[in-house]
């Protein structure tokens, strides 16, 4: 399928609402504990049919300043069933090994405040021994990017589907840092559009026409034409330089240097890709040029015009520096992945625009990619999960009619899957020695919860409440490259070209 990079697909969404009555677990046996042995209570049984819904919605509010949609902050649980490779390890080891975005110092001052809780207990020992089928509950205080405060247009709606034209920087689905300024939650919080099924994604820069489905049969009769290849999409860009005239066929394989960046290359070693390219213009410095992806692999369009030599014109990963004097034209680095990750981050950095990548530098420092994948194709399927590291999705990959057949489990996200983690790094302050007094009192309950406000009081543990940041504008969130059709058997869909592709556009 087109341009897109991954995200959660279906509704495997970070913190989906049970719609269905959860079930009480069958009482086990309880057997007798040797002396000073834990208890760990039995997982929970969950319904599978899950939503976002009201009270998720309500979690917090939007506001507009400055050309930007922006969330307030909230305080938001992350929770987890122990991992089988944390069997046997104390927390305080797995904070300090696999969540390293914070220091240990963060996660003593969090137990101290009850934000970490096990079994639903608070924490007051992370020497403690994590075992199977130990359930861990987080609560951070949570902010999310801007992004552009461009409306979310609704092209369609009928008993069956609802089409919208995304704006650009919106991702599809909550990921990474991510949740209510994704297009699921305006959808339902603006529009009261909920329990709907992914039938396509787009990269998070990338704007145009997206479909959901508003039932499980619809979702799955199209998805039978995409594996059929049946679904024939259509994007525009704006990309550097004169494009040929002649239609321009590209078959390079594609892989993925970083889930976690979002970065690809072409390489022998990728996946089979194919993308037919047609000039429409070109006004003497920039072309603009009609894209057919006849297959889906994560930034297919994007990386596939970097090796023909004509990047996007404002692609803020595939037309930089960092790629060399030739900006990854012909496949031509010159660095190992290593380096080049290292080189766009540092070139974003010295721009101060690596919230346009939609990650931050204490993202980089967290624990390694990929640790549940065997290999790389099965590495997306797994981090959609794992989406609460504080770490971008490089946005959302659409389904690859060849070889990405729907998972029927695909539209159902297990709540318990998401891995714990905070934002709250080192900011200057003495978190070993935070008055426990002043912490509850600023952010929490008598009971010792925290409260669930999180805009009307900086939180004593939050790094992102003693920051100040440099907002992107608008402009830097708009990116040159715009789903501008989707036609099956029995429907098509288009939005308007965009104002940057049009004849009398000025640079």
């Amino acid at each position: 399928m087109a341009e897109q990079g991954r995200e959660p697909g279906g509704h495997r969404d970070e913190e989906p609402r049970l719609t269905g009555k959860e079930e009480a677990a069958p009482a086990p046996k309880k057997r007798r504990l040797a002396g000073g042995e834990r208890y760990v209570p039995p997982p929970r049984k969950l319904s599978t049919v899950v939503s976002f819904g009201a009270e998720h919605f309500a979690e917090t509010s939007y506001y507009f300043e400055g050309g930007l949609r922006k969330v307030r902050p909230y305080y938001f649980d992350f929770r987890t069933y122990c991992k089988g490779r944390w069997v046997g390890r104390s927390l305080l080891h797995v904070f300090g090994t696999e969540f390293r975005a914070q220091p240990l110092s963060y996660y003593r001052a969090a137990a101290r405040a009850g934000r970490l809780r096990l079994n639903e207990e608070p924490v007051r020992d992370l020497d403690i021994v994590l075992k199977n089928n130990d359930f861990l509950r987080n609560t951070v205080h949570r902010h999310e990017p801007p992004v552009t405060a461009q409306p979310l247009r609704i092209l369609a709606e009928d008993e069956e589907v609802v089409v919208v034209d995304k704006p650009s920087s919106l991702p599809v689905h909550p990921c990474g840092r991510f949740r209510h300024n994704t297009v699921i939650f305006i959808l339902g919080k603006e529009h009261g559009l909920t329990e709907l099924h992914t039938l396509h994604r787009l990269d998070r820069m990338t704007s145009g026409v997206l479909m959901f489905a508003k039932t499980a049969a619809v979702s799955k009769r199209i998805d039978e034409q995409v594996r059929e290849r049946q679904l024939e999409k259509e994007y525009v860009c704006r990309v550097v330089g004169e494009f040929p005239e002649h239609e321009v066929v590209c078959e390079e394989p594609i892989l993925v240097v970083s889930y976690k960046v979002g970065v690809c290359r072409v390489d022998p070693k990728g996946k089979p890709c194919k993308t037919v390219f047609q000039r429409l213009s070109y006004n003497g410095k920039t072309s603009v040029v009609k894209c057919l992806p006849r297959t889906g692999r994560m930034h297919q369009i994007r990386v596939h015009l970097q090796y023909l030599g004509h990047p996007i014109v404002n692609d803020p990963i595939y037309n930089m520096e960092a790629w060399g004097p030739d900006r990854g034209k012909g496949g031509k680095i010159g660095k190992t992945d290593e380096e080049l990750l290292k080189a766009l981050v540092e070139e974003h950095h010295s721009k101060q625009s690596l919230e346009i990548l939609g990650i931050l530098e204490e993202d980089l420092n967290s624990s390694g990619e990929n640790k549940d994948c065997g290999d790389s194709g099965n590495c997306t399927k797994s981090l959609e999960t794992d989406p609460v590291n504080g770490n971008s999705y490089p946005a959302e990959d659409e389904k690859d009619p060849q070889s990405d057949e729907k998972d029927p489990k695909k539209d159902v996200k297990d709540p318990e899957r998401d891995d714990i983690a905070a934002y709250a790094p080192n900011s200057g302050v003495n978190l070993e020695t935070l008055d426990k007094d002043k912490e509850l009192g600023l952010c929490g309950n008598q009971d010792g919860s925290p409260g669930r406000k999180g805009w009307e009081e900086k939180d004593p543990l939050c790094l992102e409440c003693r920051m100040s940041r440099q907002d992107p504008s608008p402009k830097e969130l708009v990116m040159f490259l715009h789903a501008l059709r989707y036609k099956g058997q029995e429907f098509e869909y288009c939005s308007n070209m965009p104002e940057w592709a049009m004849d009398d556009w000025v640079e």
